[in-house]
Protein backbone atom coordinates (compact mmCIF):
# COMPACT_ATOMS: atom_id res chain seq x y z
CA UNK A 1 0.00 0.00 0.00
CA UNK A 2 1.25 3.38 -0.84
CA UNK A 3 2.17 5.78 2.11
CA UNK A 4 1.90 9.68 1.60
CA UNK A 5 5.00 11.53 1.63
CA UNK A 6 2.93 14.32 3.20
CA UNK A 7 -0.46 15.50 4.47
CA UNK A 8 -3.02 13.81 6.52
CA UNK A 9 -3.96 10.22 6.03
CA UNK A 10 -7.41 9.14 5.10
CA UNK A 11 -9.28 8.60 8.84
CA UNK A 12 -6.10 10.07 10.79
CA UNK A 13 -4.10 6.89 11.29
CA UNK A 14 -2.48 4.13 9.15
CA UNK A 15 -4.65 1.30 10.79
CA UNK A 16 -7.79 3.75 10.23
CA UNK A 17 -6.66 4.35 6.48
CA UNK A 18 -6.09 0.42 5.91
CA UNK A 19 -9.86 -0.14 6.99
CA UNK A 20 -10.92 2.52 4.64
CA UNK A 21 -9.32 1.47 1.77
CA UNK A 22 -10.08 -2.47 2.59
CA UNK A 23 -14.03 -1.60 2.84
CA UNK A 24 -13.94 0.82 -0.69
CA UNK A 25 -12.18 -2.39 -1.92
CA UNK A 26 -14.67 -4.62 -0.88
CA UNK A 27 -17.61 -2.42 -2.49
CA UNK A 28 -15.86 -2.31 -5.98
CA UNK A 29 -15.91 -5.55 -6.36
CA UNK A 30 -18.78 -6.31 -5.33
CA UNK A 31 -20.50 -3.45 -7.24
CA UNK A 32 -18.42 -2.72 -10.18
CA UNK A 33 -17.94 0.70 -9.62
CA UNK A 34 -18.19 3.00 -7.04
CA UNK A 35 -18.63 6.82 -6.12
CA UNK A 36 -16.79 8.42 -3.51
CA UNK A 37 -14.19 11.35 -3.17
CA UNK A 38 -11.12 11.81 -5.49
CA UNK A 39 -8.59 11.77 -3.00
CA UNK A 40 -9.80 8.13 -2.03
CA UNK A 41 -9.89 6.76 -5.41
CA UNK A 42 -6.68 7.65 -5.71
CA UNK A 43 -5.56 6.20 -3.01
CA UNK A 44 -8.01 2.65 -3.97
CA UNK A 45 -6.97 2.15 -7.01
CA UNK A 46 -3.30 0.53 -6.82
CA UNK A 47 -4.28 -1.23 -4.28
CA UNK A 48 -7.38 -2.70 -6.14
CA UNK A 49 -4.71 -3.00 -8.67
CA UNK A 50 -2.67 -5.41 -7.02
CA UNK A 51 -5.23 -7.78 -5.78
CA UNK A 52 -6.86 -8.52 -9.76
CA UNK A 53 -3.59 -9.05 -10.30
CA UNK A 54 -3.30 -11.49 -7.49
CA UNK A 55 -6.68 -12.92 -8.27
CA UNK A 56 -5.32 -13.45 -12.24
CA UNK A 57 -3.02 -16.32 -10.99
CA UNK A 58 -5.56 -18.29 -9.35
CA UNK A 59 -3.53 -20.53 -6.57
CA UNK A 60 -4.79 -20.81 -2.99
CA UNK A 61 -1.66 -18.65 -2.31
CA UNK A 62 -2.97 -15.40 -4.41
CA UNK A 63 -6.24 -16.33 -2.63
CA UNK A 64 -4.80 -16.21 0.84
CA UNK A 65 -3.33 -13.30 0.31
CA UNK A 66 -6.28 -11.30 -0.89
CA UNK A 67 -8.39 -12.38 1.99
CA UNK A 68 -6.18 -10.42 4.60
CA UNK A 69 -7.37 -7.57 2.88
CA UNK A 70 -10.96 -8.44 1.45
CA UNK A 71 -12.29 -10.57 4.88
CA UNK A 72 -15.64 -11.10 2.41
CA UNK A 73 -15.11 -14.90 1.09
CA UNK A 74 -18.31 -14.36 -1.09
CA UNK A 75 -16.30 -11.07 -2.59
CA UNK A 76 -13.08 -12.83 -3.47
CA UNK A 77 -14.43 -15.75 -4.90
CA UNK A 78 -16.48 -12.97 -7.27
CA UNK A 79 -13.13 -11.66 -7.66
CA UNK A 80 -11.44 -15.08 -8.82
CA UNK A 81 -14.24 -16.57 -10.56
CA UNK A 82 -15.89 -13.42 -12.63
CA UNK A 83 -13.51 -10.11 -12.39
CA UNK A 84 -10.47 -12.49 -13.19
CA UNK A 85 -10.99 -14.15 -16.01
CA UNK A 86 -12.34 -10.73 -18.34
CA UNK A 87 -9.25 -9.26 -17.52
CA UNK A 88 -7.13 -11.94 -18.11
CA UNK A 89 -5.75 -10.36 -22.13
CA UNK A 90 -5.71 -7.11 -19.85
CA UNK A 91 -1.42 -6.44 -18.79
CA UNK A 92 -2.79 -3.37 -17.12
CA UNK A 93 -5.31 -0.33 -16.15
CA UNK A 94 -8.22 -2.47 -14.96
CA UNK A 95 -9.93 0.77 -13.40
CA UNK A 96 -11.40 3.56 -14.34
CA UNK A 97 -11.76 7.08 -12.20
CA UNK A 98 -14.03 9.18 -13.58
CA UNK A 99 -14.92 12.88 -12.29
CA UNK A 100 -18.49 13.70 -11.36
CA UNK A 101 -18.37 17.10 -10.29
CA UNK A 102 -18.42 18.26 -6.41
CA UNK A 103 -20.67 16.77 -3.45
CA UNK A 104 -23.50 19.04 -2.50
CA UNK A 105 -22.84 19.80 1.29
CA UNK A 106 -19.12 20.22 1.61
CA UNK A 107 -18.41 21.10 -2.11
CA UNK A 108 -15.81 18.09 -2.18
CA UNK A 109 -14.55 16.75 -5.46
CA UNK A 110 -16.13 13.27 -6.13
CA UNK A 111 -15.17 10.93 -8.72
CA UNK A 112 -16.77 7.41 -9.85
CA UNK A 113 -14.06 4.29 -10.11
CA UNK A 114 -15.00 1.43 -12.08
CA UNK A 115 -13.71 -1.79 -13.52
CA UNK A 116 -13.10 -1.77 -17.19
CA UNK A 117 -15.14 -4.34 -18.63
CA UNK A 118 -14.44 -3.71 -22.21
CA UNK A 119 -11.61 -6.24 -23.78
CA UNK A 120 -8.32 -5.30 -25.54
CA UNK A 121 -9.65 -5.82 -29.28
CA UNK A 122 -12.82 -4.13 -28.77
CA UNK A 123 -10.79 -0.84 -27.07
CA UNK A 124 -8.26 -1.39 -30.02
CA UNK A 125 -10.89 -1.43 -32.64
CA UNK A 126 -13.00 1.94 -30.99
CA UNK A 127 -9.73 3.66 -31.01
CA UNK A 128 -9.37 2.66 -34.54
CA UNK A 129 -12.38 4.02 -35.55
CA UNK A 130 -12.06 7.46 -34.03
CA UNK A 131 -8.33 7.54 -35.51
CA UNK A 132 -9.80 6.91 -39.04
CA UNK A 133 -12.71 9.33 -39.11
CA UNK A 134 -12.55 12.17 -41.05
CA UNK A 135 -11.83 15.61 -39.72
CA UNK A 136 -14.29 18.24 -39.92
CA UNK A 137 -14.28 20.41 -42.37
CA UNK A 138 -12.93 24.12 -41.54
CA UNK A 139 -14.56 27.20 -42.41
CA UNK A 140 -13.10 29.34 -45.48
CA UNK A 141 -13.96 32.94 -45.20
CA UNK A 142 -15.62 33.46 -48.60
CA UNK A 143 -13.94 35.93 -50.63
CA UNK A 144 -15.11 38.55 -53.61
CA UNK A 145 -15.68 37.50 -56.95
CA UNK A 146 -11.97 36.75 -58.98
CA UNK A 147 -10.56 39.91 -60.87
CA UNK A 148 -11.45 40.31 -64.72
CA UNK A 149 -9.65 38.86 -67.23
CA UNK A 150 -6.71 40.96 -68.16
CA UNK A 151 -7.30 43.50 -70.70
CA UNK A 152 -6.32 42.03 -74.74
CA UNK A 153 -2.73 42.91 -75.61
CA UNK A 154 -2.08 46.02 -77.73
CA UNK A 155 -2.58 45.18 -81.02
CA UNK A 156 -4.83 42.45 -80.49
CA UNK A 157 -8.77 42.27 -81.87
CA UNK A 158 -11.59 41.66 -80.06
CA UNK A 159 -14.56 40.28 -81.94
CA UNK A 160 -17.80 41.51 -80.78
CA UNK A 161 -20.98 40.09 -80.69
CA UNK A 162 -22.14 41.02 -84.37
CA UNK A 163 -19.13 39.67 -85.69
CA UNK A 164 -17.49 42.08 -86.80
CA UNK A 165 -13.97 42.95 -84.85
CA UNK A 166 -13.01 46.07 -83.08
CA UNK A 167 -9.43 47.23 -83.35
CA UNK A 168 -8.11 48.55 -79.43
CA UNK A 169 -7.28 52.48 -79.73
CA UNK A 170 -3.62 51.82 -79.06
CA UNK A 171 -3.25 49.71 -82.27
CA UNK A 172 -1.03 51.08 -84.66
CA UNK A 173 -3.05 52.38 -87.74
CA UNK A 174 -1.78 51.08 -91.38
CA UNK A 175 -0.30 53.61 -93.69
CA UNK A 176 -1.70 54.08 -97.32
CA UNK A 177 -0.01 53.64 -100.34
CA UNK A 178 1.66 56.03 -102.00
CA UNK A 179 -0.22 56.27 -105.07
CA UNK A 180 -3.67 57.00 -103.06
CA UNK A 181 -2.18 60.12 -101.01
CA UNK A 182 -0.61 61.60 -104.59
CA UNK A 183 -4.29 61.38 -106.05
CA UNK A 184 -5.75 62.88 -102.68
CA UNK A 185 -2.79 65.66 -102.91
CA UNK A 186 -4.06 66.23 -106.63
CA UNK A 187 -7.41 66.59 -105.69
CA UNK A 188 -7.06 68.61 -102.99
CA UNK A 189 -5.30 71.25 -105.37
CA UNK A 190 -7.80 71.71 -107.87
CA UNK A 191 -10.50 72.39 -105.48
CA UNK A 192 -8.58 74.67 -104.16
CA UNK A 193 -7.77 76.45 -107.53
CA UNK A 194 -11.41 76.39 -108.79
CA UNK A 195 -12.14 78.38 -105.57
CA UNK A 196 -9.53 81.18 -105.90
CA UNK A 197 -10.33 81.64 -110.05
CA UNK A 198 -14.08 83.79 -110.11
CA UNK A 199 -16.05 83.10 -112.83
CA UNK A 200 -16.75 85.15 -116.10
CA UNK A 201 -20.11 86.69 -115.24
CA UNK A 202 -18.68 87.80 -111.25
CA UNK A 203 -15.62 89.71 -113.09
CA UNK A 204 -18.09 91.30 -115.62
CA UNK A 205 -19.94 92.92 -112.75
CA UNK A 206 -17.18 93.61 -110.70
CA UNK A 207 -15.71 95.71 -114.56
CA UNK A 208 -19.25 97.37 -114.87
CA UNK A 209 -19.64 98.69 -111.30
CA UNK A 210 -15.98 100.34 -111.81
CA UNK A 211 -15.85 102.13 -115.27
CA UNK A 212 -17.64 105.60 -114.86
CA UNK A 213 -20.84 106.56 -116.98
CA UNK A 214 -20.92 108.74 -119.82
CA UNK A 215 -23.06 111.58 -117.73
CA UNK A 216 -20.52 110.99 -114.86
CA UNK A 217 -17.82 111.45 -117.24
CA UNK A 218 -19.56 114.85 -118.92
CA UNK A 219 -20.13 116.06 -115.56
Amino acid sequence: MPTPTKGARLGGSPSHERIILANLATQLFEHGKIVTTEAKAKRLRPLAEKLITKAKRGDIHARRSVLTTVRDKGVVHVLFTEIAPTLADREGGYLRITKVGPRKGDNAPMAQIEIVTETVEAGRTNRAKVSSAPAPARKTATRGPAKKAAAPAAGSTAVADGGESQVSPDAPTQEAPAEELVEDTNERDEATSEQEQPSDDVNAEEAATLEPTEGEQKA
